[in-house]
């Protein structure tokens, strides 16, 4: 718990103690204390806390809302809450003014506890796996791709700030009907690039990328699979293939920032018998029924327009088949939650997986999906067209090369994901104040400077007295800076209550922000001793808060631009 919501519970705690008080006095007479709000006002200058409790007493005491107010300000004990100040507005609501002082035990609490700081134990422990990207292995990683490798990884990274015990998963879809049409993608390109006429099959990929993959294979081995049976042939160019394309997206998440605890393989499910045995333990369960010689799952139960087929005709399970069984595997391992990350074009997919999970005894709510929009990729103020199955898209590693690892993954962080992004390649690039992570990035090196400037000044670098960091409290930009740090903790918390890691994007764009305002109006390296002492301990503790985000959301916090 943060020093802030130390002194918020404090408070919370004193004002349930008056409500208490006021009643044994028979001042006022309710049963049961109602459920109340203590939160910072939308209107900083409604003071640092407002509560409601006199409003939801009301009723119960049969008194006006205000009067209930005056009655707990007058029981309200003030003291080691900081209270400078109360005040009753509108209809009742008590705001409360705390005296800036508090502020002073910002400092040494993030210097004490440094790269920690910010860290909460409201997972307790709890096991979460996180599945993101997952791209079919078809191709290569393209724009979409790459906002959910963001999303995910610095999803990943906030819980695991926030008390979670947590692990990345990326499922290879290496089975299917994709794999199939694959093959027969690989093998016409094959044949036209030996001078055979091949088209691309209806519902094959045109990707440019698979000519490379075939003329490397060519290079290596000529032409000596075009008399090979035809079966064999796809089957040793689609295990070529995959083994390439795998290969490339590892490398290229690596060079993103994002390392995976767990590569699943869809196949081993088939191969396992999983997806066999997941579908008879439904049928067993009244779930699952037989009808024109397919298996269909009563999806119709969990809100589907029309029940799913599990297993065709033939006898091959469908993709939502050995979803569910991947799924149940996932609970199967132990997690507690599972958390996946999905293009929005998956929607109508959420109900029929989560009512999947409680046919086999799951609790729905243990799995969290969230929908991620699309991205627009704008160049000279125009949308760039793109499309992956006619191979014209713009990669992940042609994205990196463009504008850097760290402006490609602030800019997908930046956007709640039921956001369309608007990837302004142009912005992305600049270095201006306009483009936000080199506004922070600039700002982390700033204070790194004035560090290195100090350094033969200062040659003791601990923590200053009480009596020094008083001195920061006089200027209104040290205080908002001192609080925004303060709030940090929470940050952490709501974030990752809410599993928003933007919010931690945009927090550190505004401290970043009030970082440069506070830079802009007062001088760091002032020659009174003690002054000087604080103000560099302030820019110590603000360097270490921007690193401790940038370390979160995967953007390297640069020494010098």
């Amino acid at each position: 718990m943060s020093l802030y919501a130390r002194i918020a519970h404090k408070i919370e705690r004193n004002l349930a103690e008056a409500a208490a008080k006021a009643k044994t006095q028979g001042e006022l007479n309710f049963g049961e204390l109602p459920s109340f709000v203590l939160e910072e006002p939308r209107e900083r200058q409604h003071g640092d806390l407002a509560t409601n409790l006199g409003m939801v007493l009301a009723k119960q005491v049969k008194r006006s809302p205000r009067e209930v107010a005056e009655i707990l300000i007058r029981h309200l004990e003030t003291e080691n809450t900081w209270i400078e100040s109360s005040e009753i507005a509108g209809p009742g609501f008590i705001n409360f003014r705390l005296n800036p002082r508090w502020l002073g035990g910002v400092i040494p609490e993030v210097l004490r506890e440094g790269k920690a700081y910010g860290r909460v134990n409201l997972g307790r422990g709890e096991k979460v796996q996180v599945e993101f990207v997952s791209a079919n292995p078809t191709g290569l990683l393209h724009m979409g791709n790459a906002r959910g490798a963001a999303l995910g990884d610095s999803l990943a990274s906030l819980l695991e700030m926030a008390g979670y015990e947590v692990s990345r998963e990326f499922y290879i879809n290496d089975a299917g009907n994709q794999i199939h049409n694959f093959a027969l993608s690989l093998e016409a390109r094959y044949f036209q690039i030996l001078g055979q006429d091949a088209p691309i099959p209806e519902g094959g990929y045109h990707g440019e990328d698979l000519l490379d993959t075939v003329q490397r294979l060519i290079d290596r081995d000529g032409s000596k699979y075009l008399s090979m049976d035809a079966g064999l042939r796809r089957e040793f160019l689609v295990r070529y293939a995959l083994a390439e394309k795998m290969g490339q997206i590892r490398e290229t998440l690596k060079d993103f920032g994002v390392e995976y605890d767990v590569w699943f393989s869809e196949q081993s499910l088939h191969d396992s018998g999983f997806v066999r045995s997941t579908m008879e333990e439904m049928e067993k369960k009244g779930y699952i029924y037989e009808k024109e010689g397919a298996l269909w799952l009563k999806s119709t139960l969990f809100g589907d327009e029309k029940d799913e087929v599990v297993v065709r005709s033939n006898g091959i399970p469908t993709y939502f088949a050995a979803d569910i069984a991947y799924h149940r595997n996932k609970f199967e391992r132990g997690f507690d939650q599972v958390i996946n990350i999905w293009g929005a074009d998956h929607h109508g997919h959420v109900a029929r997986m989560k009512g999947a999970m409680a046919a086999l005894g799951i609790a729905p709510e243990r799995l969290q999906i969230i929908l991620m929009q699309l991205v627009r990729l704008i160049q000279n103020g125009e949308v760039v067209r793109m499309s992956k199955r006619s191979g014209q898209y713009i990669t992940l590693r042609e994205l990196m090369d463009e504008v850097g690892k760290d402006a490609a993954r602030f800019t997908f962080i930046l956007r709640d994901p039921d956001s369309t992004v608007e990837f302004d390649l142009d912005l992305a690039k600049s270095q201006s104040a306009d483009n936000p992570v080199y506004y922070i990035q600039y700002a982390y090196a700033r204070l790194c400077s004035i560090l290195r400037q100090a350094g033969e000044m200062e040659s003791e670098a601990g923590i200053p007295g009480e009596r020094e960091l008083e001195l920061l409290l006089d200027s209104q930009e040290e205080r908002a800076l001192l609080k925004k740090m303060a709030d940090f903790p929470d940050e952490i918390s709501l974030a990752a209550r809410l599993l928003e890691p933007h919010r931690l994007a945009r927090y550190v764009l505004d401290l970043a922000g009030l970082f440069h305002t506070f830079y802009n109006s007062h001088r760091v390296l002032v020659e009174e001793e003690d002054l000087r002492r604080a103000r560099l301990a302030l820019i110590r503790s603000t360097r270490q808060v921007i690193a401790n985000v940038l370390g979160i959301l995967g953007v390297s916090a640069p020494e010098r631009m």
